[in-house]
């Protein structure tokens, strides 16, 4: 006799993966999954507003636990709503899970109410797609999470098709889920990035998000210390070095970016460490013919004609660093007091200043709020650009952004996930009010479990970097007001309650009231957006 079912099964093996939440809208066929959840220990589900939201909420459930996060949508528009989330986690390289509904056999050929072919839906979305059996579920999520936890993290779906929840099986443990280990690179390789290091007199480090899942933020600190070389970070790779550190040279792509370029137009060599040009093309920031030695697990995408490639060192990082780390010390030529002034005067501009009440000012009021430890996850928008090159960020996940997928509405559904995974651990967002609106209703899942985050929305009544194209282009303001005046509406939304902020020492005092609430809270700063005119969108490439 059969000693369980299938959704017993499933629901037993994501717990002994890791898994502690299940974000989703169920079904009437998630029901047996949903019973399955509520009997075993150790695993919950988390009702959520809108499939999106549970997408986001489980890549950033995988970014901080580095167990993949999971994610549940029904037939046609439960999985359609749910794909936003999938395709973030693919290209923010976060590791997930996604399950659906899926048809039974006999009906995937038919025309059905609600259905469209998931596997196909979800192909360009994730790093692969598969559909459970009865009897093979539990190696099923097994390879799941080793393909989404592998190489380049991402999504992988899984299809759970109907009816096959309580179909009897034997009981299945899970063996244990890991990444398939990465090789050393080719010695060869290797001796290529040497010599080629070893030549060049003005070495740059670029580093991306890689580096960080490679966990060698010390190694690049002793590399930049030993041979004076500056740094430079992707917006994800945040934390990897102190921006007080005099070897820090900026972030690419974000606001001033055009001051940071004054840097790397000096270098002669780009040393690219775990650089993902998910985030931004090397051709976009590189000055034409600037050679490039990357290090990374994947090989280097770049237009190869027009930069030329002296090393590609495809393999395990940590090792490829330490070949250059036991190199003598070589003093370089970097003018290393003369980039501390540069930096120097890029972050005077973006200090906050008297006048208007403008972003500037009130991150800085938030960055002094919020304790080192706290994370804080943003939206997408013009404040994204200035978190990216102004929020001091003390280690890697203490600022959590989207910007390989750069999805408006991640921020409210990242910090939701962020408190459940460390709840012991301060937590804020900040949102612009345009995409406070796209997941407004997760509002609701903060109050449902009880989470004390402060929700900052950082009001403008304007899509500002749309605004400031349509004005470089001399095009009147159309179709970017988010209203004509006024705040986001109301004491309290979704019972959460808002308190309004028009300067920055009502702004700080709201933050610290926020901040010793026992649950979530809203603080709306009211801003002035043209602050953002001067900062953002500047020419990255010299």
């Amino acid at each position: 006799m059969k000693s369980t079912n299938v959704a017993r099964n499933v629901v037993a093996a994501l717990r002994d993966m890791g898994v502690r939440h299940v974000f989703g809208v169920p079904s009437g066929g998630w029901v047996d999954y949903m019973e399955a959840i509520r009997t075993t220990d150790g695993i919950d589900f988390v009702l959520v507003s809108h499939e999106g939201g549970a997408g986001f909420m489980a890549d950033v459930c995988g970014r901080l636990t580095g167990v993949p996060g999971v994610c549940f949508g029904t037939f046609g528009p439960g999985a359609t709503n749910l794909a936003t989330g999938v395709g973030g986690a693919t290209l923010d390289r976060s590791p997930m899970i996604a399950l659906t509904d899926e048809m039974p056999a006999p009906w995937r050929s038919r025309t059905i109410q609600m259905g469209i072919d998931h596997q196909a839906l979800f192909a360009p979305l994730t790093k692969a797609t598969m559909r459970i059996e009865a009897d093979t579920a539990v190696d099923m999520l097994a390879a799941a999470a080793r393909i989404a936890l592998s190489g380049r993290p991402g999504a992988v779906h899984v299809g759970l098709p109907q009816g096959m929840s309580a179909v009897a099986v034997d009981a299945a443990q899970i063996g244990a889920v890991a990444a398939d280990p990465v090789p050393a690179a080719a010695e060869d390789d290797v001796a290529a990035l040497v010599s080629a290091f070893t030549a060049a007199r003005k070495p740059v480090l670029a580093i991306g998000l890689g580096a960080v899942r490679a966990s060698v933020q010390d190694r690049i600190v002793a590399l930049a210390e030993r041979f004076g070389l500056p740094v430079l970070l992707t917006p994800m790779a945040k934390g990897m070095i102190a921006e007080a550190h005099p070897n820090y040279a900026g972030v690419l792509f974000h606001a001033l970016s055009d001051m940071v370029g004054l840097t790397h137009a000096e270098a002669d060599l780009v040393v690219a460490v775990g650089y993902d040009p998910i985030e931004f093309n090397y051709e976009n920031w590189m000055r034409d013919g600037l050679a490039l030695a990357s290090i990374d697990i994947a090989p280097a995408d770049i237009d190869a004609a027009q930069y030329p490639v002296v090393a590609d060192v495809v393999g395990a990082i940590a090792p490829t660093l330490d070949a250059l780390l036991a190199l003598p010390v070589d003093g370089k030529d970097w003018d290393l007091a003369a980039l501390a002034a540069r930096k120097d005067a890029m972050f005077a501009k973006l200090a906050g200043r008297d006048g208007a009440f403008g972003p500037c000012a009130a991150l800085d009021v938030l960055r002094d709020v919020l304790p080192d430890d706290g994370i804080m996850t943003c939206d997408v928008g013009a404040h994204t650009h200035l978190i990216g090159q102004h929020w001091r960020t003390p280690a890697p996940g203490t600022q959590i952004m989207t910007n390989g997928w750069s999805a408006m509405g991640f921020g409210l559904p990242a910090a939701i996930a962020a408190k459940l995974c460390r709840p012991d651990t301060p937590v804020c967002c900040v949102l612009g009010d345009g995409g406070f609106l796209m997941t407004v209703g997760e509002l609701a899942t903060a109050v449902r479990e009880k989470l004390p985050i402060v929700i900052i929305v950082f009001t403008d009544n304007d899509l500002a970097l749309i605004r400031i194209k349509q004005e470089k282009k001399s095009n009147p303001i159309y179709g970017t007001p988010v209203r004509a005046e006024g705040t986001i509406g109301g004491p309290s939304l979704f019972g959460v309650p808002v308190t309004v902020t028009r300067d920055p020492a009502e702004f700080r005092a709201a933050l610290e009231a926020g901040f010793a609430a026992d649950g979530p809270v809203i603080v709306e700063a009211l801003l002035d957006s043209h602050e953002y005119d001067g900062l953002v969108l500047r020419k990255d490439k010299p």
